[in-house]
């Protein structure tokens, strides 16, 4: 193609999750449902762990982080998606695409490590209870948040510029309901061979260290619940660690399923359903799956329904 017939995209049209017209109401309503009910649930955990005292513990602290992580990531992608539901043509501008890109990278990537961080944090509970308070004391707890999000947004600003740096001068029509960067780069007519490699070191990168930290955490505490002689006892171990383990087990499941796909067999709607559940059902079924068998944010819960004043009282 000659450089003069280049056109540069200054917009882009997504596919959505799918492009049968019958289809978009009752998506529409599905997905409503769905975002309604992870920005109730974590709300939920973010003002309950916020304001009970008996929610002020590393754990809890962890668990409040995740749930803002959650609720950011859908809320990237949610309202634009579902307003994509209700219009013939779902466009996106050119910036407003690599502001989605950078604000999804962000949450993602950070909601890895930090998972990754309470999966030590149930290891040193578990393994190490009388050191606890001293190896998890507030000031690390802060530093590994914090570190988790300044490496998020890192991601966040590296990944898109790289991405952002080609040209786009043919389709612009992406398969996707989101700007995501596998499918961003299949439309582009510039050489994507180094923001391809970016993409690719950076998702493997952040997938190996989070896998390794929760698999070598959890190998640990399985060890160390064995060595308990009393049925009691190990039943209170596995039961402090077995929400997060259910967690971890979807979340990474999910990834694991995209990136390990025979080529063969990989295609941008595979990708499209995955992303479906890590950006959107999961953020739902998080507070779910840390508050229904937990007996301290029930309590909380029945407490700041009784009793808004008191449980809002300084702490």
């Amino acid at each position: 193609m000659a450089p003069e017939n280049l056109t540069q995209v200054t917009e882009f049209i997504f596919m959505g999750v799918s492009d049968r017209p019958e289809l978009q109401m009752p998506l529409f309503f599905v997905f409503l449902v769905i975002y309604g009910l992870t920005v109730v649930g974590n709300l939920g955990i973010i003002i309950l762990t916020s304001v009970d005292s008996l929610l002020q513990t590393p754990m809890y602290f962890f668990l409040r982080h995740l749930a803002v992580i959650n609720f950011g990531n859908s809320t990237v992608i949610a309202p634009k998606m579902l307003t994509n539901f209700l219009v013939k043509k779902k466009t996106t501008f050119y910036y407003e695409c690599g502001t989605q890109m950078g604000g999804f990278l962000f949450f993602i990537v950070a909601e890895v490590f930090v998972l990754a961080v309470m999966a030590y944090d149930s290891y040193v509970a578990i393994c190490n209870p009388l050191l606890y308070m001293v190896v998890v004391s507030p000031q690390i707890c802060l530093l590994l948040v914090s570190t988790a999000y300044v490496y998020g947004f890192s991601t966040a600003i590296v990944v898109p510029s790289c991405v952002f740096s080609l040209s786009y001068c043919s389709s612009n029509v992406i398969n996707h309901f989101y700007c995501d960067t596998v499918p961003l780069l299949a439309l582009s007519c510039s050489d994507t061979y180094f923001p391809e490699t970016v993409v690719f070191i950076s998702a493997a990168t952040n997938l190996l260290l989070s896998v390794i930290i929760v698999l070598v955490s959890y190998f640990n505490i399985i060890l160390s619940i064995l060595r308990i002689h009393s049925p009691e006892g190990r039943k209170k171990a596995f039961s402090t660690c077995a929400s997060h383990m259910m967690a971890v087990t979807v979340f990474y499941g999910t990834l694991l399923f995209m990136y390990l796909q025979p080529k063969t067999d990989h295609s941008l709607d595979t990708d499209k359903m995955a992303s479906v559940f890590y950006t959107l059902v999961i953020p739902m079924l998080n507070p779910m799956i840390y508050s229904l068998r937990n007996k301290d944010v029930i309590t909380a819960f029945k407490k700041l329904l009784s009793n808004p004043c008191y449980s809002f009282k300084p702490m």
